[in-house]
C-alpha cells in the first residue's frame, strides 16, 4: 500500500489538530496500523497504533489520554486526533502498516510507511 499522512501544521500549545492517513494503491482494512514521530535530530518513536478492525489501540505513555486513533475502513483513511498539544509534540508525524498486532509497537516490523506531516507547536 501507499500511505500519504496530511493535516499538518503549526499551532499553539493547547490547540488541537488531526492527522489523516491514506492510501492511493491498496486498501487499509486488511492491515494494523501506526503512528510515529521523529523530531528533529531524534529517532523515530511510537505514537500510537489501531488494530485492523479498529477495535485495539495502544498508546504511547506520552500522548495517552491527549491522542486518539481512529479509522473508517469504508472511506480507507486512518486519524491521529491530537489534543491539548505541547511544544514537546512537535515533530514530523508518520503513519505506517504493519500485519501482525502484537508488534504494533515495533517500527522495524512495519512493512508500509508513508511520507511524514510536520506538526509544529508554539509555545
Amino acid at each position: 500500500v501507499q500511505l500519504q499522512a496530511s493535516g499538518g501544521g503549526l499551532v499553539q500549545a493547547g490547540d488541537s489538530l488531526r492527522l489523516s492517513c491514506a492510501t492511493s494503491e491498496g486498501t487499509l482494512s486488511n492491515w494494523n496500523m501506526g503512528w510515529f514521530r521523529q523530531a528533529p535530530g531524534k529517532g523515530r518513536w511510537f505514537v500510537a497504533a489501531i488494530d485492523d478492525g479498529g477495535v485495539l489501540t495502544i498508546y504511547s505513555d506520552s500522548v495517552q489520554g491527549r491522542f486518539t486513533v481512529s479509522r473508517d475502513n469504508g472511506k480507507n483513511m486512518v486519524y491521529l486526533q491530537m489534543n491539548s498539544l505541547k511544544p514537546e509534540d512537535t515533530a514530523t508525524y508518520f503513519c505506517a502498516a504493519v500485519p501482525v498486532w502484537r508488534y504494533a509497537k515495533v517500527s522495524s516490523k512495519y512493512q508500509h510507511w508513508g511520507q511524514g506531516a510536520l506538526v509544529t507547536v508554539s509555545s
